[in-house]
């Protein structure tokens, strides 16, 4: 078979591997991250509300406001940085109690902003998987506070989070709205600045009748943590800059207008958000009236209505509340309708107002009605069926509201309320288990299609040379069949509609159908069973971990030690054949010595989830809550960006293959490419941590920018040159004493492996230069324990050939225990990297390196290739392992020298077809064998979400760890095409015609 038929092979099985994870992904996907079903309903009843309190309202957001930035005792050891520096709302609220109210809010996860403005507008929940669309927000058609203002013909002013005008694009009146780019995060003053600008005019008493409802929303808070953490200077400055802004907004109010001040969200130590940690959920919530009481000071609300929580590391407990109460609260105190999809509950204490508790009992009468009524339509809709193991209960709750009289039907329904707010809650991401199974079986069958795949490819160049398009063509009519079978199956049999979609039966039948063709295909005559190695026990030990929340909280340390063991079983070859050339004995025992020392200190880069506290300590940031290099960082940044390219060269050397392009590649690109990397972020260090002054921030932003085009460009031109420069050899023609005419081919020996390596690295540069300071050395330690690692499994091989006297006649097989420490190196390099299987611990940085505010869809490019990097990067580099110290004549496993002598009257032409082609197929097998490893962690995962699904961890734990796991297959299968497509044939083609031409 032609080489480039057996490229064009090879990329179509890579291709179909890759729709075999997306589909099977999808089906899954779509069976245990289900929506919820928002009604379009709307409350319509103009006699279901209360006489208004107050005619108008300021609703001042500032994003990420954690409720111990404004609590009156927040921390036993308060920071100096964001504890006690905005003191405004807890001043007024000890010193005006019947004015001013002060709770600690629970924010629903995710705790990302547009989730969050959906519930304090709708009160309803949202759903696990809504948390991608905080980059693009659709319209809200749920009923909302923000509707029912527009529907009573009120006017609503708007500043700030341009995220509201995404979803309520048509509702702020055109001329008192004023939208700031909300995702600058590099950008601390700028939407603060204009919120303020805008808001003073139109709190003047000349400018109040223009709006009855005024949004402002300031993303500064938010901005400072996700850039310099909550420990910082600049948060200080910022909370006093809005403390004095809220002094100011006090100040003009009006008798009816009603303040209130309030965060989306919390942050987390580092400064981050979007998970379920207590930092992130509790937020602020402040309301205040300057004139008009809230409250009556002799009446008070029963005190199981009003619950308290502590604060981490406060010392009183605090009055809490559930952030979707204050839709329903504001929405009577304002005289509106309650919207109908909201869950939440009054809130007691301002509606203990007058002589006796009556107007409370008929706020929450109004308010159960309306969640009554919610639940009712939800329950003949068509997703009803969710509440059927819940409605009982509902029920017998109702009935109590109808059934008590005084204090009794108070408490009664305010239970009813919490106990559909709970009932809804645990149904908020609901499965359908029947798609879940067939998902599961489909990722299974998959995984076993892939390892048959891998291992069918040990059967020769002429197996495959002979029946390779044969097999692929049967798994395509497999699965043109399959989709025909599910499409008709979903039209005529009776119920599928019930649990498919008509896309999920497609993918179904084509999955299940073709994974089962190759198993038939590729199944040896004797058995239809397909035995992993022994040596794959990290993999089991790996993949069982997700069954535990205690082994998924520690992944990271675990990858250490299936590292190691993964190590010793080359090791203990240098001690299985004493009698073995001492040369390879030793070579064996000084690199994985190497490969160790490497390991040990990538380990030392951490970041640690919550669960991991007080037995983590971040070291990839100078400390928990300071998301910035640690010094030491700074101090070894050059100078390991200076010796990488050296110790690069010095492993090419070893085999004579440094020559060629490979100085100027390495010696100036990659080192300059490195350098330009080192300096763009310690650039960004000087601006965020304003080291030479605010003043210089925009000089250093355009720096910045310009730099990170330079790198960019800097990568594409390299990758572009090395596609067009010849191999890494140094050819030298002489006259031999017969007087034939020989070659000396310098680095013959790694003609294949050499090449690859550039350009390996030519894939490594936009890595390194999306990746913040520590992960950059961090990636420059794994660049040398993979080199060590490849020398390890090198000389093993030619230690047990050399003393089994065997040579590999055809096609030589690439063991998976040489593919399973790569894989393992892939994660552990994930998280030395600043990375967990959270969403807090994306970064977002990389998304402004070249511009200040969001580029689509290139800010999301980056922050992708910054948190999945380590994966794709080391699939494009795995077929190194059958590349490197490969020369082009491998009719045995043993190599010519490094200066082999070639006669030029012997023609190896067939030789190099054979050549090509075990490199081809080869590097084949070993990506089908990286991406078996990571669709086994994604079968693993998927399967303990499944099971665990009930479990209390599953949203906080077990999903997010299958999202991960679902985006690193399809990372990993993205790099092995990438690797064979634009490595491994552009370096086949360049050995083939670099030979013939010499020949």
């Amino acid at each position: 078979m032609a080489r480039n038929s057996m490229k064009w092979l090879a990329l179509s099985v890579l291709l179909y591997v890759f729709f075999l994870h997306a589909s099977t992904l999808y089906l899954f996907t779509r069976g245990f991250l289900l929506t919820r079903l928002s009604l379009s309903n709307i409350s319509s009843c103009s006699t279901c509300t209360l006489a208004p309190a107050h005619s108008r309202l300021v609703l001042l957001i500032i994003d990420a406001l954690r409720f111990d930035f404004l609590a009156p005792e927040p921390a036993t050891t308060p920071s100096p940085y964001y504890h006690n520096v905005l003191t405004l709302p807890s001043l007024l609220t000890s010193q005006y109690p019947t004015h001013s109210f002060l709770f600690n809010t629970f924010a629903d996860p995710p705790t990302v902003t547009l989730q969050r403005i959906k519930g304090i507008t709708t009160g309803s929940l949202p759903t696990f998987v809504e948390v991608g669309s905080n980059f693009g927000g659709s319209q809200i058609a749920e009923d909302s506070i923000v509707r029912q203002m527009t529907q009573a013909g009120r006017k609503i002013a708007f500043m700030g989070d341009d995220t509201w005008i995404t979803v309520y694009p048509t509702s702020f009146a055109p001329n008192i709205t004023f939208p700031f780019d909300s995702f600058n995060v590099e950008d601390l003053h700028s939407v603060d600045e204009g919120v303020i600008h805008n808001l003073f005019p139109l709190l003047e008493k000349n400018a109040t009748s223009q709006w009855d409802l005024l949004i402002g929303h300031f993303l500064g808070v938010d901005h400072v943590g996700h850039r310099l953490g909550p420990a910082h200077p600049t948060m200080a400055a910022k909370l006093k800059q809005l403390n004095d802004t809220l002094a100011r907004v006090v100040e003009s109010l009006d008798d009816q207008t009603l303040l209130v001040v309030m965060g989306d969200h919390g942050m987390n130590r580092k400064g981050d958000h979007g998970g379920d940690g207590d930092h992130e959920t509790s937020a602020a919530t402040w309301i205040y009236s300057k004139s008009t009481s809230l409250a009556s000071g002799h009446i008070s609300p029963p005190r199981p209505l009003a619950p308290t929580t502590i604060f981490p590391g406060a010392p009183l407990p605090h009055r809490s509340i559930q952030q979707i109460d204050l839709v329903p609260t504001l929405s009577l105190l304002l005289g509106l309708p309650i919207p109908f999809n909201n869950l939440g509950t009054v809130i007691p204490e301002l509606f203990c107002r007058g002589n006796n508790d009556s107007l409370l009992s008929e706020a929450l009468r109004l308010n159960t009605n309306q969640v009554k009524d919610y639940l009712e339509a939800y329950r003949s809709s068509p997703s009803g069926g969710e509440l059927d193991s819940v409605w009982n209960e509902i029920e017998r709750s109702w009935a109590s509201t109808l059934d008590s009289k005084g204090e009794q039907k108070v408490l009664a329904m305010h239970d009813f309320t919490r106990l559909a707010l709970a009932s809804c809650r645990s149904l908020w991401a609901q499965f359908n288990v029947v798609l879940m199974s067939f998902g599961l079986f489909a990722l299974a069958l998959g995984s076993a299609a892939v390892w048959a795949l891998y291992t069918s490819l040990g059967r020769g160049v002429q197996y495959w040379e002979a029946n390779g398009w044969a097999i692929f063509a049967r798994i395509g009519l497999a699965s043109f069949g399959g989709a025909v079978v599910g499409a008709t199956s979903w039209a005529f049999i009776p119920g599928i509609a019930n649990f498919f979609g008509y896309i999920e039966a497609v993918l179904t039948g084509t999955a299940l159908a073709s994974s089962t063709t190759i198993l038939l295909s590729t199944a040896p005559t004797s058995s239809f069973i397909w035995k992993l190695p022994p040596l794959s026990i990290p993999l089991i030990f790996h993949a069982l971990a997700f069954l535990s929340n205690s082994f998924t909280f520690w992944e990271d340390r675990i990858l250490t030690f299936l590292l190691m063991t993964s190590l010793i079983p080359f090791v203990l070859c240098a001690f299985m054949y004493p009698q073995g050339e001492a040369r390879l004995r030793h070579r064996i025992l000084l690199f994985s010595a190497l490969f160790a020392g490497c390991l040990r200190l990538i380990s030392i880069s951490t970041v640690c989830r919550e669960e991991q506290h007080p037995y983590c300590h971040v070291t990839f940031y100078a400390s928990s809550s300071l998301p910035s290099p640690p010094l030491l960082v700074l101090l070894i940044s050059l100078p390991m960006s200076l010796t990488l390219p050296s110790v690069v060269r010095r492993f090419m050397a070893i085999s004579a293959s440094d020559k060629g392009p490979a100085p100027m590649l390495i010696d100036w690109g990659l080192r300059l490419l490195m350098l330009e990397g080192n300096v763009l972020w310690m650039l960004e260090w000087l601006e965020s941590n304003e080291v030479v002054g605010s003043e210089w921030d925009g000089f250093l932003r355009a720096v910045r920018s310009g730099l990170a085009l330079v790198a960019i460009s800097h990568t594409l031109v390299g990758g572009t040159l090395w596609w067009f420069l010849p191999l890494c050899l140094e050819v030298h023609k002489s006259v031999g004493p017969s007087g034939k005419k020989e070659l000396q081919v310098i680095g013959y020996a790694n003609s294949y492996g050499s090449s690859f390596l550039l350009f390996l690295l030519a894939l490594f540069g936009p890595l390194f230069v999306v990746t913040q300071l520590t992960g950059q050395i961090i990636l420059a330690l794994s660049v040398i324990a993979l080199l060590a690692i490849l020398e390890v499994f090198d000389s093993a091989r030619d230690l047990r050939l050399a003393m089994q006297f065997q040579a590999d006649e055809g096609m030589p097989t690439i063991m998976f225990s040489e593919i399973v420490p790569v894989a393992l190196l892939a994660m552990q390099t994930f998280y030395a990297t600043g990375h967990q299987s959270t969403f807090p611990a994306i970064q977002w940085k990389p998304a402004f390196l070249i511009t200040r505010t969001l580029w689509f869809p290139v800010s999301q490019i980056l922050v992708i290739l910054n948190f999945f990097g380590p994966q794709l990067f080391f699939a494009a580099a795995v077929p190194l392992l059958t590349t490197w110290n490969v020369g082009p004549l491998i009719a045995s496993r043993a190599k010519p020298p490094a200066d082999h002598k070639s006669d030029s009257a012997e023609s190896p032409n067939a030789q190099h077809t054979s050549s090509s082609s075990w490199v081809l197929l080869s590097s084949l097998r070993a990506a089908l064998g990286i991406s078996f490893y990571f669709s086994v962690l994604l079968l693993s995962s998927a399967a303990s979400s499944a099971w665990l699904r009930r479990h209390l961890m599953v949203w906080k734990v077990f999903a997010p760890r299958f999202m991960a796991a679902g985006a690193s297959v399809l990372a990993v299968d993205i790099g092995v095409m990438l690797g064979m497509a634009l490595g491994v044939g552009r370096v086949v083609q360049k050995v083939e015609k670099t030979f013939q031409r010499l020949m």
